[in-house]
Order: C-alpha cells, then sequence, then structure tokens
C-alpha cells in the first residue's frame, strides 16, 4: 500500500504543477469596478506578465445594476473556481453569509433568477455558465483546482 501512497503524491505534484501553468493568465491583483471605469483602457496585469483587459460595455453594465458603494467592492474580473469532476462551481465573494454578495446580485441579474449565495461565495451550475460567460467574458475568469 505505501507505493500507491507514494504514486499518489506524485501524481498530485505533477497536477499541482500543470495547474499553475493552467492558471497563469489569473491577474496579481484584481481592481474594482469603480477604479477600471476611470481608466482610458481597463486593464489588470496577470501572473504570466501578459495584460487582461475588460471590455468597456461589460464595465458599463455592471455599472448599470450597481449601485455607488457595490462598484467600490465589485473586484474584477470575478474568479470562477473550477473543481475536477464537479457539475457546479464557486465564485469567491467579497461579503457572505446574510450579507449577500455584489457579486450574488450580478449573477442573479445576468441570470434572471435568484443566485445560490454560500458563506464564501455565489455557487453557478454548468448549465448556467453559458449566459454568465456571454454577457460578462472579459469580467469574469477561471481558476482550475483539484
Amino acid at each position: 500500500m505505501p507505493i500507491e501512497q507514494e504514486k499518489d503524491d506524485v501524481m498530485a505534484r505533477y497536477l499541482g504543477s500543470e495547474l499553475s501553468s493552467v492558471n497563469s493568465q489569473l491577474p496579481k491583483k484584481r481592481k474594482t469596478l469603480s477604479q477600471l471605469l476611470h481608466e482610458e483602457h481597463p486593464r489588470v496585469c496577470c501572473l504570466d506578465g501578459s495584460e487582461h483587459f475588460f471590455r468597456i460595455d461589460e464595465l458599463r453594465y455592471l455599472a448599470s445594476i450597481l449601485d455607488d458603494h457595490e462598484r467600490e467592492e465589485l473586484l474584477l474580473p470575478m474568479i470562477i473556481e473550477v473543481h475536477s469532476g464537479m457539475s457546479d462551481m464557486l465564485v469567491r465573494s467579497t461579503r457572505g453569509g446574510d450579507e449577500g454578495a455584489v457579486e450574488a446580485k450580478v449573477f442573479a441579474n445576468v441570470l434572471g433568477m435568484p443566485a445560490s449565495m454560500e458563506e464564501t461565495g455565489v455557487r453557478i451550475y454548468r448549465s448556467q455558465l453559458g449566459a454568465m460567460r456571454r454577457t460578462l467574458k472579459t469580467t469574469t475568469q477561471y481558476v482550475f483546482t483539484l
């Protein structure tokens, strides 16, 4: 049995390094919607040294459904956690629990239904992902986890 555990450890390390290369497009630091709306060319720097640009029409859409305080809270891009083998994904939120989250308000508006809020974020399902990404292509990004 120890040999099997050793093989699993090797595989986990390999997959971990592969996932870090897949996730290299993630931002070094996210910006608030308010910050991005004031930039001539809204963008964030990514871990791989590239830049991620935001479509101004998406930023304006988000601004139209959020109040000033919420625009200061919403960090972009919103990160969608994709776990291997799972049929649902999690979008980490700035606030959780009973307070709700700005992300939940955004997703509820895009999907036309209440978002599934949890303590750590908003739960979305693969069937909802198409609508989300069609509307918020540049303001959302994936992170892949084991």
